[in-house]
């Protein structure tokens, strides 16, 4: 391919095209001068031109880093159909295939080497390039590189080495990454050193956006999908098992359609993808696994059976419909149980206390997007930092706009009730105190004492909920995970609670309707933080020992442990399935999560936690520091050891002669007397 052809000559010479979409040429040109290069661009806004192209402009190979292996075959064909010499080494090469990248490598004939990043821990993997003679690196799904992102790829880190030690030029694609996203590509792939930045703008307008709450939704799920029949269309579940069932119905319904997930033999997923590819109007149910390689332009719409993790996601997934640019469709299925879910996910995740408050806020957003009162669009491109003028039109809730009423003062009492409680309770406890529920845990609190006990009644709980639901969507408070999920408030929230500014709600959503099907969970909504923590401390002493999650505790145990939430080592040692032994060697772990770290025990006295002997040696021992210098005070300081005191505490000697075989003479005069007052006392 000649070098010295012009881009738009290129363009028309090799892919057929007289002229580049929007936003593409610049890019092209930056590229092609050897610039760094950040490109965020719509799904559909022809990324891959903008570093195919380049390579055609330049002596060399480009390396291509993607963590998709379908995607990468699929450029390679066609890239090889348009006359391109381009290649790939991924795990699913045949050795004919390799064999045949080797030689074109050899023969200086590659333009385009595809990769998968796993491909980089490879020792021999930088030789190979520098044989193949590389000049640029271009990224692609450049967004992986993000440690606490939704589609993070470890290998994406090796990255940022790889272009140091070749020296070349780098250009990385994503469709999806907002502001902490990008700036994490930029100090992970060019050592934080700006590149040239392309923010082609995130706005899918021939996509349709709709939510709806979960109302019977395998009838749902049907009912919108005959209304397509005979289109391709993928279903996002959130759990493999519902992949299976609901492809099955599908089946049943008379619909083509096949599951997939993560869990099938590679094989299985390869024919899956095959067959989504050449077959129209078929069905894929999936998991998150499925999607971002298939280069399928006529998908006619997507359905989140399942709340999707985040914003991000969401806006990638829906992002594979439509992207020849005719109309699309989307729908969103959620219901409390999908928010439960997502918490509970990122609760118990590895990330710190900043990272988690982030995803909770990330979460917050797609819930605000969920129960927006406007324009969906308008909303969904505000959070990429992109405004629009006007309303889309083509939402479900420009096109059917909800009842809205003034929730200024619902508001206003739930913010209260969070302030007045210190931030310290999640919406469950909170909606028992609104309401004028007296609960054990209202009770013991005191709380049905506070001022805004009982100011909600006008309000029932499903209602609450769906309000303090709307509220986190607005961002007006969010989950703490260092206080296990307890709500507090957002700095938004404060002019709201002082009267300076009115809340909207949706009407439709605050209407209490009778949940199907729901399961029960484990525990209540106030302790589900709580258990996720425990989970998750669990989780780590068991990789850490080596052994399975349940010789550490099982998940009864856990639940008690929230329900209860012991504050001491007596508490805990009274909750089933904490032994002496596990209570020596996890107790202060666990009771570091529910309370803090735990006040040192002597060994002794930690072999009584949580017995009646324990408590009657608490009290020996307060006895003895009370006489140490005898009554007056004036006398020889005398001790007993804790060890001893444990012996009499096991023992409860009942007459001064029994106990005279734990105390030698001395402290028989000193200490009898107290101790056997103590010991009748118990």
């Amino acid at each position: 391919m000649a070098r010295d052809l012009p881009a738009g000559d290129l363009l028309r010479q090799v892919w057929g095209f007289d002229g580049f979409r929007p936003g593409q040429q610049e890019i092209v040109e930056a590229v092609a001068d050897g610039r760094n290069v950040l490109a965020i661009m719509p799904t559909g806004g022809g990324k891959s031109l903008c570093y195919q192209l380049p390579a055609l402009m330049r002596d060399g190979v480009t390396v291509v880093i993607s963590p998709l292996i379908a995607l990468m075959r699929d450029q390679v064909r066609a890239l090889r159909e348009a006359g391109v010499e381009a290649g790939a080494l991924t795990s699913g090469n045949t050795e004919d295939e390799t064999d045949e990248v080797f030689r074109a490598i050899s023969e200086r004939r590659l333009k385009l080497l595809y990769m998968a990043p796993e491909r980089l821990a490879s020792g021999g993997t930088v030789n190979l390039l520098r044989r193949a003679g590389v000049t640029a690196i271009a990224v692609d799904e450049a967004h992986c590189v993000s440690q606490w992102g939704h589609d993070f790829r470890p290998d994406y880190l090796r990255i940022g080495d790889l272009r140091r030690t070749l020296d070349v030029p780098l250009a990385a694609f994503t469709a999806t990454a907002d502001v902490e996203t990008r700036a994490e590509i930029v100090t992970r792939l060019f050592d934080g050193a700006e590149p040239v930045t392309f923010l082609r703008g995130f706005d899918r307008p021939n996509i349709r956006l709709a939510f709806q709450p979960k109302n019977s939704p395998r009838a749902q799920v049907l009912t919108y999908v005959a209304a397509r029949r005979g289109q391709s269309g993928i279903i996002y579940c959130g759990a493999r098992a519902r992949t299976e069932t609901l492809a099955q119905a599908l089946r049943e319904a008379g619909h083509p359609a096949i599951a997939y997930h993560a869990g099938l033999e590679p094989d299985a997923r390869r024919e899956a993808e095959a067959r989504f590819q050449r077959e129209d109007g078929l069905i894929v149910v999936a998991t998150v696994a499925f999607g971002m390689g298939i280069d399928k332009p006529d998908i006619r719409w997507v359905l989140h059976a399942d709340l999707p993790k985040s914003i991000e996601g969401y806006y990638q997934e829906i992002g594979r419909a439509g992207r020849d640019g005719d109309p699309a469709d989307t729908l969103t299925l959620y219901g409390p149980d999908d928010i439960r879910l997502r918490r509970t996910q990122i609760d118990e995740g590895l990330g710190d206390a900043a990272r988690k408050a982030g995803d909770h806020a990330r979460l917050n957003a797609l819930l605000g997007l969920a129960e927006a009162t406007g324009c969906r669009r308008k909303r969904l491109l505000s959070y990429f930092g992109e405004e629009l003028a006007a309303d889309c039109g083509n939402c479900d809730l420009c096109q059917a706009p909800p009842k809205l009423f003034d929730g200024t003062m619902a508001v206003r009492k739930a913010l209260s009730a969070i302030v007045r409680t210190g931030e310290w309770f999640g919406s469950g406890h909170l909606i028992d105190i609104l309401t004028g529920t007296t609960t054990d845990k209202v009770r013991e609190r005191g709380h049905d004492q506070l001022p805004t006990f009982g100011v909600g009644r006008e309000h029932g709980r499903g209602q609450w909920q769906a309000i303090f639901r709307q509220m986190m969507g607005l961002d007006l408070c969010r989950p703490d995970p260092e206080r296990h999920g307890a709500l507090h408030l957002t700095d938004a929230a404060h002019p709201v609670l002082r009267g300076e500014e009115s809340v909207t709600l949706r009407e439709d959503t605050t209407k209490a309707a009778k949940p199907a099907n729901v399961l029960r969970a484990q525990v209540a909504e106030e302790d589900e933080p709580l258990l996720s923590a425990l989970k998750a401390k669990r989780r780590a002493l068991a990789e850490a020992a080596r052994v399975p999650a349940y010789v550490i505790f099982p998940d009864r145990t856990l639940i008690e442990m929230a329900e209860k939430r012991p504050q001491d080592l007596d508490a805990m040692a009274r909750v089933s399935g904490v032994g002496a032994k596990k209570l020596e060697s996890f107790g202060a772990a666990f009771l570091e999560v529910i309370a803090g770290a735990p006040a040192p025990m002597h060994p002794a006295r930690r072999a009584l936690a949580g017995r009646p002997e324990g408590a009657l040696l608490d009290r020996l021992a307060e006895a003895q520091l009370r006489l140490a210098r005898g009554e007056d005070g004036t006398e020889k300081p005398l001790s007993c050891s804790t060890a001893q005191l444990r012996r009499i505490a096991e023992a409860r000697p009942a007459s001064r002669d029994a106990l005279s075989r734990h105390l030698d003479e001395a402290r028989m005069d000193r200490f009898a007397d107290a101790f056997l007052e103590e010991i009748a006392a118990a």
